[in-house]
C-alpha cells in the first residue's frame, strides 16, 4: 500500500498462474510488464491527476485515456490506444431499503434510489492491468480471489485478467438485477392487495423505475465494451484460443443482462399502467355505491318531506298514517337496497 499522490495501490504477479510477488512498488512496473511469462496487476484507489500522469509518462499511458480515468461521468466504453486499450466499467450493488410502519403497516421512508454504482476504469496492456477507481466501494478482492482460484486460466495471459474482471462486474450486475426483479413481484403482490395502499404503490413503481433506468444506463453500453475487448484482444498478447470460449459466455451473460434489465422496465410500465387503471375502477366502484345510499336515503327524505306538506293526506291526524309512511319509506328502501346488491353498487 502506498498514499505517495497516486492514492492507495495493490500490486500482484504471476507467473505460469501462480502468485510470486505482492506489494510491490510502482517503481517497479516498467521492468515487471518486459519480464518474459509475468502478470501483474496494480491498483490505484483514489489517485490524484498529477500521480497517474507520472505513471502515464513512465508507461507511456495514452493522456486521453488518463483523463477519461479521473474524470466524472464517463460511460461504460472500451477504446484502443497505440499501446493499452483503455476500458471503462461500473460495478453496481443495491442498498437494502429502508421502511417505516404506517397505518396499513410496513411503507418505503421515500423514492430515493437504492442502486449504488462505482466506476473502474483499467489500462490493459500486453504484460498486465493497471486498474484505477475513483472510491473503495468497490472490492477489488473478489477479482483478485476469482484470478487466483484458476491459475490455469490466468496462465493464458492478460485477456485472463480482463475476462476476470468483465465477469465479476457483470455478476454483480445480475445480482442488482436479481433483487431488482424480486422488488417488483412484491410490488405485483400489493398492487392487488384490497387493502388499497395505492400511495405505497406509488413511491416503490417511482422508485423501482428510477432504479431501472439508471441500471440501464451501465448495463447496455457493456455489449459494446466486450465486442471491443474481442476485437482488440489478439492484439494485446498473444492470441489463446482457449479463452474464446470464456468471452462467449461473458458475452452471452452480458445480453442476459441487458434483456432481462429492458423486461423489467416493461414491466415496471405495465405495472404503472395497471395500477392508474385499478384506481379508475376502484373511483368508479366508489361513486356507484354512493349513488346507490344516496338513492336509498333519498326515498325517506321525499316520503317525509311530502307527508309532512301542510294540506291534508291519506292518515292526515291518524295513526296509521304514520304508519303507512314508514311502510313506503321501508318497502322502497329495501327494494333499492336489492337491485343496487344485485348490480354489484354497493
Amino acid at each position: 500500500m502506498s498514499n505517495d499522490g497516486t492514492g492507495r495501490i495493490t500490486s500482484c504477479r504471476w507467473e505460469h498462474g501462480k502468485v510470486v510477488d505482492e506489494g510491490f512498488p510502482l517503481e517497479d512496473v516498467s521492468e515487471l510488464l518486459g519480464r518474459e511469462d509475468s502478470l501483474i496487476w496494480v491498483d490505484l484507489c483514489e489517485p490524484d491527476h498529477a500521480g497517474l500522469r507520472a505513471l502515464s509518462a513512465e508507461l507511456g499511458l495514452d493522456p486521453h485515456a488518463v483523463e477519461d480515468a479521473v474524470s466524472a461521468g464517463e460511460r461504460p466504453k472500451a477504446t484502443r490506444h497505440a499501446k493499452h486499450t483503455f476500458l471503462t466499467v461500473y460495478a453496481t450493488r443495491l442498498e437494502p431499503g429502508g421502511t417505516s410502519t404506517g397505518a396499513n403497516g410496513p411503507e418505503p421512508l421515500g423514492p430515493e434510489s437504492r442502486l449504488r454504482t462505482a466506476r473502474i476504469s483499467a489500462f490493459v496492456l500486453p504484460g498486465g492491468i493497471i486498474t484505477v477507481r475513483g472510491t473503495d466501494e468497490v472490492d477489488m478482492q473478489q477479482v483478485l480471489d476469482r484470478w487466483n482460484d484458476d491459475p490455469e486460466l490466468l496462465a493464458l495471459g492478460v485477456g485472463a485478467l480482463v475476462h476476470g474482471l468483465l465477469d465479476t462486474v457483470v455478476d454483480g450486475h445480475f445480482e442488482a438485477i436479481q433483487q431488482l426483479d424480486d422488488a417488483i413481484e412484491d410490488l405485483e403482490d400489493l398492487l392487488f392487495d384490497e387493502s388499497g395502499r395505492m400511495h405505497a404503490v406509488q413511491v416503490r413503481t417511482y422508485r423501482l423505475r428510477k432504479e431501472l433506468v439508471e441500471l440501464r444506463r451501465v448495463v447496455l453500453p457493456m455489449r459494446d465494451v466486450v465486442n471491443a475487448v474481442l476485437r482488440h484482444r489478439g492484439e494485446l498478447d498473444q492470441r489463446h484460443t482457449e479463452l474464446d470460449g470464456f468471452y462467449d459466455d461473458l458475452y452471452d451473460h452480458v445480453l442476459r443482462a441487458a434483456e432481462w434489465t429492458e423486461s423489467l422496465r416493461d414491466m415496471v410500465t405495465t405495472i404503472f399502467e395497471t395500477n392508474l387503471s385499478l384506481q379508475d375502477a376502484r373511483l368508479n366502484t366508489v361513486m356507484k355505491k354512493l349513488t346507490g345510499w344516496a338513492a336509498i336515503i333519498a326515498v325517506p327524505t321525499a316520503v317525509t318531506g311530502w307527508f309532512g306538506q301542510n294540506v291534508p293526506y291519506p292518515g292526515f291526524g291518524r295513526p296509521w298514517g304514520v304508519l303507512f309512511s314508514a311502510a313506503v319509506i321501508a318497502g322502497v328502501a329495501v327494494t333499492l337496497y336489492g337491485v343496487f346488491r344485485r348490480k354489484g353498487w354497493i
